[in-house]
């Protein structure tokens, strides 16, 4: 059985989190700390875990082999370098770190210590995600010339039901952009199949908050390819969707129902829109950590990919607070 703690509550993950690993046959939550101490006991009561106040004193503890990070964002450095120096095993929300530099300084230490580390990019595992890899791997739409995918809620209108530290830029790094629109990134980054040389990014203001509540971000290709990244706190009916077009056709997902379309005219297909069936949906990133202890393996492609989406959110928020088209630079390897 896999010893676990929750570091920190201030993520609206972390209660999911919790019961994820409440629910998993191979880890039990022994214990929890928070930089809010009344929340942080409050919810180790909930959860049946001891508190701790002190988040050295719990990292030294022998009775805990791994830790969920969900703090602060602006945290994730020194949290997660600290754990891994303590030998803990960490499984983290997005992002990873705020900039490259932290990435690094991250790898670094997991690499010496040796524990797994594992980011939370859960639309990986849907199958929409995997359907969509399988028609690009079969050339199906030809050579692909724009992805747009986007992903909006109500989040800052109505009911406002993010709490209000979503909307701290040093807290959380950023608005709907680094937090929600964390998965149209990395999706985007995934079905165009690299990084982009160039990466332009627009914010709005709906609601006036210091952060951001409507977002996109162009991200420019050497090959002419375009991929579209849209995030928004301020729409209550918009539907994730996804799009992928190229020289052959066409995919669509979510516009507005969650049916898997393909246009294409290779292989004598025509014109006819079909509908492709969805695989089950593939262990998420949770279970994929766990494995990765059990097993001693590394989750080399969810950490490239991750870092990649921390470099794609750097990029965007330079390009954002400047009004200019920036230089993405490369991946941290």
């Amino acid at each position: 059985m896999i010893r676990v703690a929750v570091l920190s509550f201030w993520h609206v993950h972390a209660d999911d989190y919790a019961r994820e690993a409440q629910g998993h046959p191979g880890t039990e939550i022994v214990a929890a700390w928070d930089e809010d101490p009344e929340r942080g006991k409050a919810k180790a009561k909930a959860l049946g875990a001891t508190f701790q106040a002190d988040l050295g004193e719990l990292l030294k503890s022998p009775d805990i082999d791994g830790v969920i990070v969900t703090t602060p964002t602006n945290a994730h450095r020194d949290v997660i370098v600290a754990a891994a120096e303590a030998g803990k095993h960490v499984f983290t929300e997005k992002v990873l770190a705020l900039t490259p530099a932290e990435c690094r300084d991250i790898l670094s230490a997991v690499d010496r210590s040796g524990v797994k580390l594992t980011v939370s990019l859960p639309r990986l595992a849907d199958g929409y995600t995997q359907a969509t890899q399988e028609v690009l791997a079969d050339k199906r739409l030809g050579d692909v010339t724009l992805v747009r995918v986007r992903l909006s809620h109500d989040g800052a209108v109505g009911r406002r039901w993010l709490p209000e530290q979503f909307f701290n830029p040093d807290e959380a790094g950023g608005g709907a952009l680094i937090d929600l629109g964390c998965h149209p990134m990395y999706l985007t980054r995934l079905f165009l199949g690299g990084m982009p040389d160039r990466l332009s990014a627009s914010y709005g203001h709906v609601t006036g908050r210091a952060v951001e509540d409507n977002a996109v971000a162009l991200l420019h290709y050497p090959s002419g390819a375009l991929g579209v990244v849209e995030a928004g706190f301020v729409n209550p009916h918009s539907p994730f969707t996804i799009e992928v077009h190229g020289t052959e056709g066409s995919l669509l997902f979510g516009t507005p129902e969650p049916k898997l379309l393909v246009k294409s005219n290779p292989q004598g297909r025509g014109d006819a829109w079909s509908e492709l069936p969805l695989p089950e949906r593939a262990p998420g990133p949770f279970a994929q950590w766990v494995r990765h202890i059990e097993e001693g393996t590394v989750a080399t492609d969810n950490i490239a990919l991750a870092v990649d989406l921390t470099t794609l959110m750097d990029a965007a928020n330079r390009s954002a607070k400047t009004g200019r088209t920036v230089q993405v630079g490369d991946a941290v390897a």
